[in-house]
């Protein structure tokens, strides 16, 4: 199984805190899983900007149609999409079928995402990362359910 590497108690978010799950970091303790963070192994900072899919979802990214961008107006699709690329490497690497991820976040979000204004509104929609791995056969799942 691959994770998002905050919901195993990693302080990689945007805003440097983590979003510690209990059963998922035991889970990676056991070995029962491997964590990533694709925006960081993407070569984003932590902390970084906050940033949202602008024109469309992961998908829609993927397929060239739409873009990743900061709160200051920085093009940052590049990063996402490299970090997704990796968190394809790791899971394909541990043989990872699952895989659960921190929905919202535009490299994870499973269900929604934010619609790219930075205003706080959530609409349905798959992130960057979310969304290649299920192309290639993975199933994603979010941490809230």
């Amino acid at each position: 199984m691959l994770v998002s590497a905050c919901l195993a108690g990693a302080p990689c978010r945007y805003n440097a805190r983590s979003k510690a799950s209990d059963e998922v970091t035991d889970l990676v303790r056991r070995g029962g899983a491997v964590a990533v963070c694709p925006e960081v192994v993407g070569g984003l900072g932590v902390p970084r900007r906050p940033a949202e899919i602008v024109g469309g979802d992961g998908d829609d990214v993927l397929d060239g149609r739409a873009r990743v961008v900061d709160d200051c107006g920085n093009d940052v699709t590049d990063a996402f999409l490299s970090g997704a690329e990796r968190a394809l490497d790791l899971a394909r690497r541990a043989g990872a079928k699952t895989a659960v991820l921190t929905d919202r976040s535009p490299s994870c979000g499973s269900r929604e995402i934010y619609d790219g204004t930075f205003g706080g509104t959530r609409r349905p929609g798959i992130g960057v990362t979310a969304a290649l791995l299920a192309r290639h056969g993975i199933e994603v799942r979010s941490d809230s359910g």
